[in-house]
């Protein structure tokens, strides 16, 4: 049968009393973010008039992230494009741990609900920033004050959505792959004691659930992101505008 546990976070460090400790997800997700950090700096360096190399894959990069920003929340929008860019990019690689063997951490409700938080904080910080909490508040008792309540809800559901969403999908395809694992181990047994049937025919499972269903919820989270910010900062400016 499949271990439960397995499914979960591990505790990797403990500290004390074990009250306060570093599991996996906390671990591995420290570790995309410095080789993300990294990558963005060496492809950044050593820039030329004439691309060549590591610098043509770094312009194609940041190309297709403002072009992708440009289309969804306009033109005067693009500085959010850096954020959009890291976003997608830490969210399909802590997706796609499947294809290492580990468990994917937004696998764990932690971890996405943290994501979810940084874009509900990022919708709301921005929107008054750049429009006034007296038009932000404007806005959510448009066209009646009695609406205020029911907007609250509607912005609180974005992020419980966002993080929900990412970690049903990333979860279920683990399981879907443990599953299948143990029932090729099972069958192999018939044979065999060496499971040889887990090494082949899971790479379909592999190909869907640990690369396509990773891009496609990643764009999905990514889409809701800049779609949803940018809709916040046009309906706010628009209710303090009238």
């Amino acid at each position: 049968m499949i271990n439960v546990e397995h499914l979960g976070a591990r505790i990797i460090i403990g500290f004390g009393d074990g009250e306060l400790f570093i599991t996996d997800s906390t671990l591995f997700g420290l570790i995309v973010a410095v080789i993300i950090a990294i990558l963005g700096i060496w492809l950044g360096s050593g820039l030329e008039k004439v691309p060549k190399g590591k610098q043509v894959v770094a312009e194609f990069l940041v190309e297709k992230v403002y072009s992708y920003t440009e289309s969804n929340m306009g033109k005067e929008n693009l500085a959010y494009a850096p954020y959009v860019g890291t976003l997608f990019g830490f969210v399909f690689c802590t997706s796609s741990f499947g294809l290492l063997g580990f468990r994917p951490i937004t696998a764990d409700l932690n971890v996405t609900a943290a994501f979810a938080l940084l874009t509900f904080l990022m919708i709301q910080v921005n929107s008054i920033r750049v429009h006034g909490l007296k038009g932000k508040l404007k806005e959510m008792c448009d066209p009646y004050p009695f609406m205020f309540p029911l907007k609250i809800i509607e912005e609180i559901s974005l992020p419980v959505s966002l993080a929900l969403r990412l970690f049903g999908n990333i979860l279920g395809g683990f399981i879907v792959i443990e599953l299948w694992m143990e029932f090729m181990t099972w069958l192999s047994s018939f044979i065999t004691d060496i499971p040889f049937l887990r090494a082949v025919t899971v790479l379909p499972l592999n190909l869907f659930f640990d690369i396509a269903e990773p891009a496609i919820q990643t764009f999905i989270f990514t889409t809701l992101t800049v779609m949803n910010l940018a809709t916040a900062i046009k309906v706010v400016g628009h209710g303090q505008d009238n």
